[in-house]
């Protein structure tokens, strides 16, 4: 059994500045309809915009979706989407919902920005920042908190298309890499049954982890340096892979996540193989 969890904008769907390997989406529909594979997505967009990303870039519907950059998790079957209150229930331990009172903190940090009222939650206080003012931004972001006294984790990450940073304020317990545990104690997958994949900061709890994670080739360099280092750093060099095109397909976006699963997976590598000799 493959435990398949990926990043969707930037990793799955094609929504950066490179190219997109024309038969690598169909591919990668395949391995996902597979009986042996159990699909997860983990994104920083809420449940309706998963939602929307499924509807505009026809990518298959999973058996789970992490939202929220970690703070919501659903399970997804013939009912639906059902959210998994027994996660809100854990990330909320410490938590007292201090969103309100950390709002009004940071008020007065000019290079912060709330996001719209649709990207905010019971667990997440989110803001735009210039992408060359983000490690200030976080900077100040700390301050203030240490001020408040809260424990948060503060996850910051950028679009280089769209050229904007965020900054993401949650419970300390409830990163990507929280939920990603948490679903993997929840289903009973081993980290050699998980495959992660990635692009982005937000991704780098993960990427970073012993847990299986595939960084595709489109990623920016400071993040694939992060990445690196701090996989090092954590001893778990072994397992980070960093996708660079195999097969006829240029490693980027679904082309990454294909090769990353064939990487870390021996008995998905052989089928893998002919499905891209067959579409490429």
């Amino acid at each position: 059994m493959l435990y398949l969890f990926t990043d969707l904008d930037r990793t799955l769907l094609p929504n950066g500045n490179q190219t997109e390997s024309p038969a690598s989406r169909s591919i990668f529909a395949k391995l996902a309809a597979r009986p042996d594979v159990i699909l997860t997505y983990v994104s920083g967009r809420s449940r309706e915009l998963i939602q929307k990303a499924i509807d505009e870039f026809g990518i298959p519907e999973p058996d789970y979706a992490v939202g929220d950059v970690g703070t919501s998790i659903y399970n997804i079957g013939p009912d639906g989407w059902q959210m998994m209150t027994e996660w809100h229930h854990h990330i909320n331990q410490g938590w007292s919902d201090p969103v309100d009172r950390i709002a009004r903190k940071m008020s007065d940090v000019d290079i912060l920005s709330l996001q719209e009222p649709e990207k905010q939650s019971r667990f997440k206080l989110s803001y735009y920042v210039d992408q060359n003012l983000v490690a200030e931004g976080e900077r100040l972001v700390l301050l203030r908190l240490a001020e408040l006294g809260v424990k948060t984790a503060i996850i910051c990450s950028y679009d280089e298309t769209a050229g904007i940073g965020f900054v993401d304020i949650l419970p300390p317990n409830a990163t990507k890499l929280h939920a990603v545990r948490f679903l993997m104690e929840y289903l009973h997958a081993g980290v050699n049954q998980t495959v992660y994949c990635g692009d982005s900061g937000n991704d780098l709890p993960v990427l970073t982890s012993d847990i299986q994670s595939v960084l595709v080739a489109n990623a920016e360099e400071h993040v694939i340096k992060q990445a690196v280092d701090g996989a090092r750093e954590k001893n778990c060099s072994d397992s980070l892979y960093i996708a660079a095109g195999v097969w006829g397909l240029n490693g980027n976006y679904s082309a990454g996540i294909i090769e990353g699963v064939a990487h870390f997976d021996s008995t998905l590598r052989q089928w893998l193989v002919k499905e891209v000799t067959k579409s490429v």
